[in-house]
């Protein structure tokens, strides 16, 4: 099908445009209107993604279902997926129907509510899909405003501190990226992201501010992106925001935040450090490692101690994050396999944990891990599905959290035993903080009376938690369904990687003899 592409990242946009324009009203028959269309839209647009994964060849490691024209002012249009970016389409698409499910209990400006979310799910598409980098930026700067706005209007009490915070750590971040764009459309002419990837940028090392850059420009340009891409996944130290804005965020956004919005700066990461800098990267690795490994450890212990069980897992995100980035930078096939593993698998893993929080959060409106306790004598189904996903979190063999976590410390062992040493206490400590919340929240004698009339899952939560057990478990014990697909297009990228480092390496050696 032509255009494909384009309509499946578009369709939320229009509906969005729609729902602007033609429904008036904030009666409750318009509210519903409004889910209605959200929730259909999001469907059909799962559903037409459906065709891009059948069609797909696993096989072919180029980019595939390429788009390409003029855009306004001369820019260029240009859309495609390859094995890296196919799935996180798919997680995409996946995710949102079951975000406006999840959001049926808002009453408060319903359209806006769903314009916002319709808005993001198009950005966010974007992203992965872009192949030209002005493109690329643009999709990636937007997704900003309908995620501030979300935490700012339907947030909690600190709602506006929260949101600013998100948008000023992720936009300052993005700032630099934009100065390295700039530079890399001086250097190689062009800014076709297929082409950049074939590019060579330079790596003669340099003196910078009295500091000698080893790497060169490469290097450069990898810093640049880094500062964006590390904030939004987001690394030790500048994850401040994200305990915050999940915190603040309604369920929803919480739900996104976690699944798809972390995952931009993975992407970015494996699209572009590792595809476009991989000399920059190679220099830069040793320090992302034990970054990585320092934030596992770090933020496991201060999950540990929380009372807010979104901060709680907000923390647990930002650990199971930090083995993403370990993966990412091992740089080998085992590394990055478990690197985009782990982040489509945290996608449904942790949004299903933030689902969780809501569910008893709509009922008793407290976050408080002190307010509840014994809840398995009343929401036995809850207890369930809140275990399974808790012992995924901690990555119980048979369940998807495993695949990811053990192959990026197989990858990292390979590269560096003590970051790997270090990053595998992280998974003591992640079963100590997940376990801890279990027990307090659900297991225990039903003492507290404010807990003894509390309902269990309706069928509409049970509906919304049914797919991602059924993905937890069946990427648990059959991960080939993913790493078939992303397996040709990693062993691509990591030839390429090795070859343009031993290429640089006889390029120094031949400049010294």
């Amino acid at each position: 099908m032509d255009n494909l592409l384009s309509i499946v990242t578009f369709m939320p946009a229009l509906a969005a445009l729609i729902l602007a324009v033609f429904l008036r009203g904030e009666d409750e028959a318009a509210q519903r209107n409004a889910k209605w269309v959200a929730l259909a839209t999001t469907g059909i647009t799962f559903i037409a993604s459906l065709f891009i994964l059948f069609e797909f060849d696993p096989n072919d490691t180029g980019f595939q279902f390429v788009e390409e024209g003029t855009w306004i002012m001369g820019l260029t249009y240009k859309m495609g997926v390859d094995g890296i970016s196919v799935l996180f389409v798919m997680l995409t698409t996946f995710i949102m129907p079951l975000v406006i499910a999840a959001s049926w209990s808002v009453t408060d400006r319903v359209k806006e509510y769903m314009i916002a979310f319709l808005l993001l799910e198009t950005l966010m598409l974007g992203v992965f899909m872009a192949l030209d980098l002005v493109l690329f930026y643009l999709f990636f700067e937007a997704g900003l405003i309908p995620m501030f706005l979300i935490i700012g209007i339907w947030g909690g009490a600190n709602r506006i501190y929260a949101s600013f915070k998100f948008f000023l750590y992720t936009f300052l971040g993005s700032v630099l990226m934009l100065v390295a764009m700039v530079g890399m459309y001086a250097d190689a002419g062009t800014t076709d992201i297929e082409a950049l990837l074939n590019h060579q940028f330079g790596t003669e090392a340099f003196s910078l501010l009295g500091i000698q850059l080893v790497g060169g420009m490469q290097t450069l340009l990898f810093l640049a992106f880094f500062a964006s891409f590390a904030v939004k996944m987001p690394m030790w130290p500048v994850h401040t925001w994200l305990p915050d804005a999940h915190v603040q965020a309604p369920t929803a956004g919480s739900v996104v935040l976690a699944a798809i919005l972390l995952k931009l700066g993975g992407y970015g990461f494996i699209r572009f450090s590792i595809g476009m800098f991989p000399v920059g990267s190679d220099v830069m690795a040793p320090l992302v490692l034990w970054m990585s490994a320092i934030a596992i450890v770090y933020t496991s212990l201060v999950a540990l101690v929380q009372e807010d069980m979104k901060k709680l897992i907000a923390y647990s995100s930002v650990a199971h994050m930090g083995f993403v980035t370990m993966g990412i930078f091992a740089a080998n096939q085992q590394g990055i396999d478990g690197a985009i593993f782990q982040m489509l698998s945290h996608g449904f893993i942790s949004g299903a944990l933030f689902l969780c929080v809501g569910v008893i959060y709509d009922r008793m409106h407290t976050r408080d891990i002190d307010a509840y306790g014994g809840l398995v004598n009343r929401m036995p189904a809850y207890a369930l599905v809140f275990m399974l996903f808790t012992m995924a979190n901690v990555g119980l063999p048979g369940t998807s959290g495993f695949v990811g976590e053990f192959l990026t410390l197989m990858a990292v062992f390979q590269v560096n035993t003590w970051v790997a040493l270090v990053a595998t206490s992280g998974v003591i400590f992640s079963a100590a903080y997940a376990l801890w919340l279990y027990r307090r929240v659900v297991m225990g004698d039903l003492i507290k009376e404010s807990l003894k009339s509390i309902t269990d899952m309706s069928r509409r939560e049970r509906a919304i938690f049914a797919p991602l057990v059924v993905m937890t478990i069946l990427l648990g014990v059959y991960p080939a369904l993913i790493l078939d697909i992303i397996g040709p297009s990693v062993a691509a990228l990591v030839t390429q990687y090795d070859t343009a480092l031993a290429a640089a390496e006889a390029a120094t050696q031949f400049a010294g003899n």
